[in-house]
């Protein structure tokens, strides 16, 4: 008993004598994304989050305190996602949760962050319902907003010497969103426009060959495309095979990103206007610093999955140190209005409705060396297109 007791005392003073930080352990971070239904953007996603938190532990960590991320699959469903959201915060622990990939995944984890009063950090999808319809103090959002994307497109869009328009987007949160908001965003700039048809395939169950189709049987002028994936591929394969492109402009949402370009190699369809990454001629010091640490990583170029994650995580340590602790009340006001450099450039996160300031590169496609890519791209800084303050207001006070 004297040697148990001895034992005791002496792990005691070792106790004391050990940094506060260093007796709390690793701060847990739950992340959550669909690894096994979008591994074509959550794949290179996961190496973006693992090689910031490398960096971040390789620098001393949080408060003296290293990142400890808890990974899981979110079934790419509602239901699903809101199961392990919970195992998470509740089994696991977590300080927050982050992640997600597809818009309606998203809203789903939004509405438990709120019920369940966690913090949740929505690194990838799209739709404004989750800072908007949807949104909380509980919840932000990293990436450019459907809205945002859709405002940029238009800019360029209003310039084109066209006015019957068409639209193809799949038919669930992402697409409508999108969809609703570029439209909206063009009549604004070109109140004469005309909007001939509207095709709306099962996500990722594109039958090309009628929806094709029936796109030429609108006889638009132009067209704004948000499929993506495996579907964009099979979109753009048939328009091409069936002349629905000839002479049309197409705009089209993150057809210029690497996971979804790089698939059609030389069928890249050439001159459609897209929001994308083209990492290969992005110049900028930090954006240089990235690449390289990537390609030695990783032997492989990244994604725009491998830069969004990059940043989620960077974004979310800076966080937690402005908040100098790890309680949800505490990081909340931390992250309302935190500025942060990035390798991206510089972003805010907005007080009023937790979106990111993040920005978009917006430019048209070619082919070159026999694969896609982005050329007369410009990046556009995401505060120049965010609803103003009094809308916003309108628009949260909703879900009140």
């Amino acid at each position: 008993m004297k040697i148990i007791t001895a034992a005791l005392a002496g792990a005691t003073v070792a106790a004391l004598t050990v940094p506060a930080s260093a007796q709390q352990g690793p701060i847990r971070i739950g992340e959550m994304n669909s690894y096994t239904a979008a591994a074509a953007f959550t794949v290179p996603y996961r190496n973006g989050w693992q090689m910031a938190i490398e960096e971040i532990n390789a620098a001393g960590g949080v408060m003296g305190r290293k990142i400890e991320v808890v990974s899981r699959d979110d079934t790419a469903t509602p239901e699903g996602a809101v199961r392990v959201a919970g195992e998470l915060a509740e089994s696991e622990k977590v300080s927050l949760i982050t992640g997600t990939f597809l818009s309606n995944v998203g809203v789903a984890v939004t509405d438990y962050a709120a019920r369940a009063k966690v913090l949740f950090i929505a690194a990838e999808p799209l739709t404004n319902a989750i800072v908007w319809e949807k949104g909380s103090r509980y919840v932000f959002r990293l990436r450019p907003s459907s809205f945002m994307q859709s405002a940029m497109l238009a800019d360029e869009a209003a310039k084109l010497p066209v006015k019957r328009w068409a639209t193809i987007a799949p038919n669930f949160e992402y697409g409508t969103a999108f969809v609703a908001d570029f439209k909206k965003a063009l009549t604004a700039r070109k109140p004469d426009v005309e909007w001939v048809g509207e095709q709306w395939p099962a996500n990722q169950k594109l039958e090309a060959g009628p929806t094709v189709e029936a796109l030429i049987q609108m006889k638009p002028e132009a067209i704004f495309n948000a499929e993506y994936a495996a579907d964009l591929a099979k979109f753009v394969r048939e328009g091409t095979t069936r002349n629905l492109f000839k002479g049309k402009p197409v705009v089209s949402v993150l057809s210029g990103e690497p996971e979804y370009l790089d698939p059609l190699k030389d069928e890249a369809p050439e001159g459609w206007i897209v929001t994308g990454y083209p990492w290969q001629s992005v110049d900028t010091p930090v954006h240089k610093a990235f690449l390289a640490a990537y390609q030695g990583k990783y032997k492989d170029y990244p994604r725009l999955g491998s830069l969004v994650g990059y940043v989620t995580m960077k974004i979310i340590a800076a966080g937690i140190a402005k908040a100098g602790s790890t309680d949800t009340d505490k990081m909340i006001a931390a992250f309302e209005g935190l500025s942060i450099d990035t390798t991206m450039g510089p972003i805010q996160i907005r007080a009023i409705d937790h979106q990111s300031t993040m920005g978009a590169w917006v430019g048209k496609l070619a082919v070159k060396d026999g694969k896609g890519v982005m050329v007369d791209w410009k990046y556009l800084d995401g505060k120049d297109y965010q609803p103003s303050d009094d809308e916003v207001r309108k628009m949260r006070a909703s879900n009140r």
